[in-house]
């Protein structure tokens, strides 16, 4: 801690006394070394800035934002061509997409021209990202992931 460092192999009571004597907690570094490895130092303090280090990092990383774009089976082109600028958009901003079919009652006889259909999208935006997962049919809608290309 700086001033007054005593470094020694010390009963128990010797250390807490040391301790004690600058105002400050004896702390177990190792309890599983032999002998324990202790240190003296303020212990609140210690786990203040810990908290404080651990905030600062969690401020740096990033958080990940997934923007949806749903289509039927039978998206027309005009549809098709709105959702894929959104999708371009959301690309550029740095958001992962999400892109799906949704096949509603019957519909899921289509479910080859909904894998069509995403595969055209991937295709289509592959400048901005790149796919994550391909399509992948759970239930009654069929999902892919793309995520943005890195821009350095």
């Amino acid at each position: 801690m700086g001033d007054n460092v005593e470094v020694g192999i010390y009963p128990i009571k010797k250390a807490l006394a040391i301790a004690e004597e600058q105002g400050l907690d004896l702390v177990e570094i190792s309890p599983n070394a032999e002998p324990p490895v202790c240190k003296v130092m303020d212990y609140k303090k210690f786990v203040f800035e810990q908290k404080k280090r651990e905030k600062a990092l969690k401020a740096k990383a990033s958080k990940v934002v997934v923007k949806e774009i749903r289509f039927g089976p039978n998206t027309d082109d005009h549809d098709y061509e709105f959702k894929k600028k959104h999708g371009e958009k959301f690309l550029k901003d740095g958001a992962k997409l999400k892109a799906y079919v949704f096949f509603k009652g019957r519909s899921i006889i289509y479910k080859d021209q909904g894998e069509i259909l995403l595969l055209r999208l991937a295709q289509d935006l592959e400048d901005y990202g790149k796919v994550e997962q391909m399509p992948k049919l759970e239930g009654k809608r069929m999902t892919m992931f793309i995520a943005p290309k890195k821009t350095k």
